[in-house]
């Protein structure tokens, strides 16, 4: 039976994670500074925090393969922080690991590494550019990797596209209450860009496989089966059937809106969001597929469908401040007000 230490283990990923691993056979210990959810599969919960070394060195004893997964979210929007933990904490997790004589670690970066780029499918090869914080953050933690890889610790990196699933809310929390009250919910421009999800379930799948192959790899993670944006939005109100439509937002001012509300704390957007909103960007899995023998079973719709029945099953504890950002839903703020214009427009 292997031993895996899941960083995060209560947060949204991280739970999903967990029960993946358990259900294969794993024991499971979860370091989180947060308890896990009850209800959640947990098997051993050590409370710390990943920038104390002399926590993750404890809880690394003992364990064949690290899962590592904390990160401050762009939405959390203090440097410092997300710079503490996103970076800091990786390092303090790989020299832990190496200390510890971890066999694997396996790293959950971001698609965010690649910025804005123009040119899809990016490639574990394509060039990182990341164009805000928190990219910024995650594209100096695989640094930090790579120099472990170099010192003779095996890495594998992991970079997901934007996670959807039962239970995934944050800003898609806004989206699925806009369409259950029918309001309408807009692409920029014509929203033909082929924008590209994944289902936590099936990213947890890779994180498993990529933890029991041996030797260092990076893998782009997605699913295989998506359209543009304005399509895969468009399945989802069809689903829902209240009424919502899909509307057409000017490209430029919408994403200047997008900005200036955010920065004068009117709506929870972050960088990425007004950044890439409207961008064609989707990864070739075939690394993955081939190296890994991975293969993701949701396609967009279908995922997005499966997280707003979720949402709907559980609306009324959707606002849970004692919550992780991804699993409860973002503060609307002034969206509020353009919720009722967008009812109208439905």
């Amino acid at each position: 039976m292997r031993r895996a230490l899941v960083t995060g283990g209560s947060g949204y990923f991280g739970s999903v994670l967990v029960a993946e691993l358990a259900a294969n056979g794993y024991t499971v210990r979860n370091l989180d500074l947060n308890a896990p959810e009850p209800g959640a599969v947990t098997l051993e919960h050590i409370g710390g925090d990943i920038r104390d070394y002399d926590t993750i060195r404890g809880a690394c004893a003992d364990v064949d393969v690290v899962f590592h997964n904390v990160a401050q979210q762009p939405l959390a929007r203090d440097k410092d922080l997300i710079e503490s933990v996103n970076v800091g904490g990786t390092g303090n997790m790989l020299r832990a690991a190496a200390d510890a004589g971890v066999a694997k670690v396996v790293f959950t970066s971001s698609s965010a590494v690649f910025g804005a780029t123009t040119k899809s499918p990016v490639t574990e090869s394509t060039p990182t550019a990341p164009a805000e914080l928190y990219g910024q953050a995650k594209a100096r933690a695989e640094t930090l990797c790579a120099e472990a890889v170099a010192n003779g610790l095996d890495v594998s990196i992991i970079r997901p596209r934007t996670v959807l699933g039962h239970g995934r809310l944050g800003i898609f929390g806004i989206l699925f209450d806009w369409v259950a009250d029918g309001a309408a919910v807009f692409v920029f421009g014509k929203g033909d860009n082929r924008y590209q999800f994944v289902h936590a379930n099936d990213l947890a799948a890779a994180c498993r496989l990529a933890g029991e192959q041996s030797g260092p790899g990076t893998y782009n993670i997605g699913a295989a089966e998506f359209g543009t944006m304005r399509e895969t939005l468009q399945a989802l109100v069809d689903h829902a059937g209240t009424g919502s439509a899909v509307r057409s937002l000017p490209i430029r001012p919408a994403s200047m809106a997008m900005s200036v509300l955010s920065r004068v704390g009117l709506a929870p957007f972050g960088p990425y969001h007004w950044l890439v909103y409207g961008k064609e960007l989707w990864f070739d899995i075939t690394k993955a597929e081939a190296d890994l023998g991975w293969a993701p079973r949701y396609s967009n719709a279908a995922m997005m469908i499966e997280s707003y029945e979720w949402f709907l099953a559980h609306r009324a504890q959707t606002d849970d401040p004692t919550r992780s950002l991804h699993q409860r839903s973002s503060r609307q703020g002034a969206l509020r007000v353009l919720k009722r214009v967008a009812r109208a427009l439905a």
